[in-house]
């Protein structure tokens, strides 16, 4: 074992008072963050001394799951399986809320009030968010803690990136529901949302959630910036003359999930594959890629998906497809492709179709009755607009953005405005 590991895995041992463990398995893995930064970690399972051996796939109860980050030296996660702790010990001096900010700021290096904030407290229990000062981040972070009645750490796990202030573009928050009146006419939207309980698709109008520049003059939609992948848009529809009959038939290659890596990579800092931005020559070939994989999977639908992005995934180029002519459900059609970057084809894919096919069963709801200007003067009074740091590729910076949302919505057949959860 190398002499580095060894002092982390001692290290880990007598932090978290785990005498009474043996170490049963490690390895080392790596991670690419929004900012594209290569991260290195060493995941540890613990075993309770009297578990002797693994029955099944699953980690007995009381394991301990721990990961550190290799270059901070940070731990990221510690999870005791089933809530059960073996430990003779805990990293605390005391428990209460005092203690416990005290002991993420030590140990994720980060300040409380400025980069995170309590979100919920139980007897036992604590739940965080990022946050810059006091405005949400998105992608955003969150912190949790749990502790057992005896007082012993069970669960303790940090996610996000809490930026710190060189890269993040604070400026002051400037942006009405006045201001922003045209987006918000332009967002909201006559859709048919799923009553799961009558199995009726019902017409409303209600509002596209979306992200707005503080100086109001772009837009970012949501799921453009959810996860932890940089994404490059290219918004082209794909068209294929006919099939390629010599094409082999499709068949479907695994992809990994976690990529285990040698301390030496982790050592020499080696970057992810997925850190480095995707070049206009392999742009072109994964436009080309796209083509001949959806020729193969979709050949009559020549013409009727849109390319929306490409993004780094595990090793793979992910391509994101959607309808070019969107129906008016909430839930919309979308395909992932997974390209292999070392011959550019096309070796697994997802398609939600199946989730959708449910919907057809589902009745729709006739006699539309009220028009858009009519739902948007009843429904504008319910906007929310709130300040949100959003993470800009572009600028490699978090900018301050206003969230459009609203918790309501208008029946397009009464005109009545109801809330969005009473229709679930």
């Amino acid at each position: 074992m190398d002499i580095r590991i060894k002092e982390l895995l001692d290290a880990t041992q007598q932090k978290y008072g785990l005498d009474n463990y043996y170490l049963q398995s490690h390895e080392i893995y790596r991670d690419v963050t929004i900012l594209g930064e290569t991260n290195y970690f060493l995941s540890m399972e613990w075993f309770p001394a009297h578990m002797k051996e693994r029955k099944g796939d699953y980690n007995p109860e009381g394991t301990a799951v721990i990961t550190i980050d290799l270059q901070s030296r940070n731990y990221k996660s510690v999870i005791f399986v089933g809530g059960i702790s073996y430990a003779n010990g805990t990293p605390f001096q005391n428990i209460d809320f005092n203690g416990v900010i005290r002991w993420i700021e030590d140990e994720a290096r980060i300040v409380y009030g400025k980069q995170f904030h309590l979100e919920k407290e139980q007897i036992g229990e604590y739940h965080f968010i990022e946050k810059i000062g006091s405005i949400p981040v998105t992608p955003g972070g969150r912190i949790e803690l749990r502790f057992d009645a005896e007082g012993r750490l069970v669960f303790y796990s940090v996610y996000g990136q809490f930026p710190s202030s060189s890269i993040v573009h604070k400026e002051n928050y400037t942006l009405t529901l006045q201001t922003i009146e045209p987006q918000a006419r332009k967002q909201l939207q006559l859709i048919e949302y799923p009553v799961y309980e009558t199995k009726q698709l019902l017409p409303i109008y209600g509002i596209e959630e979306i992200y707005i520049s503080n100086d109001g003059t772009t837009t970012i939609p949501f799921e453009f910036i959810s996860g932890t992948r940089a994404r490059l848009n290219i918004d082209q529809v794909i068209h294929w003359e006919q099939q390629n009959t010599e094409l082999e038939p499709f068949e479907r290659t695994e992809i990994r999930l976690l990529e285990v890596v040698s301390i030496e990579q982790a050592i020499a800092s080696e970057p992810h594959p997925d850190s480095f931005p995707i070049t206009d020559a392999e742009q072109a070939e994964c436009i080309a890629a796209v083509e001949a994989g959806l020729s193969q999977l979709f050949p009559d639908e020549s013409g009727e998906w849109m390319l929306k992005t490409f993004q780094r995934e595990r090793g793979h180029i992910q391509a994101t497809l959607r309808m070019k002519a969107p129906s008016n459900r909430i839930f919309q059609r979308k395909i992932l492709l997974f390209i292999d970057v070392q011959n550019y084809k096309v070796i697994n894919y997802m398609d939600n179709k199946p989730m959708l096919d449910m919907f057809d069963e589902f009745k729709s709801e006739e006699g539309i009755s009220v028009s858009h200007d009519e739902a948007y003067d009843k429904l504008k009074g319910w906007f929310e607009l709130t300040p949100v740091y959003v993470y800009d590729p572009g600028q490699k910076k978090y900018v301050l953005c206003g969230k459009l949302d609203c918790n309501y919505a208008v029946k397009a057949t009464s005109g009545d405005v109801v809330e969005l959860s009473s229709l679930e």
